[in-house]
């Protein structure tokens, strides 16, 4: 059986890099908690491998082969926290935001909690504002940025 960091790791480098999201099956449970962990709203989202599947390929439509880089990793017995940093192209439109075409950074960490080989639960925190921010500077509009925030 893998351990906890080579789980997290395989499901970071293939499956939320976006190079093979049906990877998913293999590295997440049936049904798993997913906590957003927000400032003005905290919600808990059951998530399941077809659905995270299915998230992944929207977010690949949103901001195409995006290049995905961990730069944080540390693990302690069932839980992992991981922080990375996610360069893309805005290609499709979010929320409002018209594609333009130009680069958009995400900036986001989440903690993973692993039981029996696969991923149960998860916490995770995106930079909403860098995105609005950078969204809003490339199209010049004030709507949020809920789908991507939704990780």
């Amino acid at each position: 059986m893998y351990t906890t960091r080579e789980i997290v790791q395989q499901f970071l480098n293939e499956v939320r890099s976006g190079q093979a999201p049906d990877r998913v099956h293999d590295l997440m449970a049936p049904r798993v908690l997913a906590h957003q962990v927000v400032s003005e709203a905290p919600n808990t989202v059951e998530r399941s491998p077809a659905n995270y599947a299915e998230h992944i390929r929207a977010f690949l439509s949103v901001c195409g082969a995006f290049r995905f880089e961990v730069t944080e990793l540390v693990v302690k017995e069932d839980r992992a926290y991981a922080r990375w940093r996610q360069v893309g192209q805005h290609e499709g439109e979010v929320d409002g935001f018209a594609a333009t075409g130009k680069p958009v950074v995400e900036v986001a960490s989440a903690v993973y909690r692993v039981e029996d080989g696969r991923i149960v639960e998860y916490w995770i925190q995106v930079d909403r504002e860098g995105m609005r921010r950078q969204l809003e500077s490339n199209m010049a509009s004030p709507v949020g940025i809920q789908m991507l925030s939704r990780i």
